[in-house]
């Protein structure tokens, strides 16, 4: 059983200006802190509502890969993508709810690792849609689901009458495990062929669901026994096919300076669901951020690990036309 935490962290009362064709308007905005008890886990998230005369449209922000937290920060890099795009949104009148994913950040579980799945990211995703569909001050669902978020989000939203729009940001169309061997492949080169092919081959194996055994010191932080049942959950899953199941309005976002992801995914989601929306945005990065630069060091300075660099103005404007 599903049960909510709901209470104040910060008593803040932003006055923002909302932008519309014609007019400026004044809102105001409030801000909580949510938690939701699922199981063996308690996931902290973050819910940032306009006020308004009557009701307004939320988004589900799901998260990427890693231990990347609600505001698209982890140990790696602090780019504080994910309220900004909350910050945004609100400015349009647009409500929001962004998570630590289960196990990062504040969000707890007793659950180990070697216990996790990519079916749990899914049904927290889905706990945090029917949590948003008792709460009468909003009047519709979206969930946009950021890089491996994008996948989490699909399936969530399939045959689930409560979601009312889906929105895609740097998502894949390729199974995870194809993704994985043509990130490796680049990391890999001048290295010995029998490395490549022992990588691939245990790969090929979690694809098959097989534990590895034996696994080299060396290789331990790709494919330690405790993330091995992890892998195998998420390899099951292919992209095309899981967004050709939406029957709702689909919004396709890719940058075409992402390093991370290529513009090609959003052809394979696109053709897969030919009804979607697909919008390639200038110069965006993986952490949806201007970059005039596709070298990898380069962006982590400018984007990654700069938490002052604003968010891409075409990402905001194109999620709030797809949403109004």
């Amino acid at each position: 059983m599903i049960q909510i935490n709901k209470f104040k962290f910060i008593p803040l009362w932003a006055v923002v200006m909302l932008l519309s064709v014609t007019s400026f308007t004044q809102t105001i905005v409030e801000q909580d802190e949510v938690a939701l008890n699922v199981e063996n886990c308690k996931i902290y998230g973050t819910l940032k509502v306009p006020k308004a005369n009557g009701k307004v449209p939320i988004v589900l922000i799901i998260s990427g890969s890693g231990p990347t937290d609600r505001n698209c920060n982890n140990p790696m890099m602090t780019c504080n993508t994910y309220k900004m795009l909350s910050d945004s949104l609100s400015r349009y009148g647009i409500a929001s709810l962004r998570y630590d994913k289960r196990l990062i950040a504040k969000s707890v579980c007793e659950q180990k690792e070697d216990e996790l799945r990519f079916e749990d990211y899914v049904e927290d995703a889905k706990s945090w849609i029917e949590f948003l569909s008792q709460d009468n001050q909003f009047s519709e669902i979206i969930v946009i689901g950021h890089s491996e978020g994008s996948l989490i989000g699909m399936i969530a939203s399939e045959n689930n009458t409560k979601v009312s729009k889906f929105i895609s940001i740097a998502g894949v169309g390729t199974p995870a495990d194809e993704i994985l061997k043509e990130q490796l492949s680049k990391q890999l080169e001048g290295q010995p062929t029998t490395i490549k092919n022992q990588i691939f081959s245990y790969i090929d194996e979690l694809k098959q669901g097989r534990l590895l055994e034996n696994v080299p010191q060396n290789l331990y932080s790709l494919f330690r026994p405790s993330v091995q049942p992890y892998m195998i959950s998420w390899f099951k899953y292919n992209p095309q096919e899981e967004i050709a199941k939406l029957k709702i309005p689909i919004l396709i976002l890719q940058g075409d300076f992402d390093i991370q992801v290529s513009e090609n995914e959003a052809r394979l989601l696109h053709k897969a669901n030919p009804s979607a929306k697909k919008v390639v945005i200038k110069n965006m990065n993986h952490v949806l951020k201007n970059s005039q630069s596709m070298n990898m060091n380069a962006q982590m300075m400018d984007s990654y690990n700069n938490p002052n660099t604003p968010i891409t103005k075409e990402l905001v404007e194109n999620i709030v036309e797809f949403i109004k």
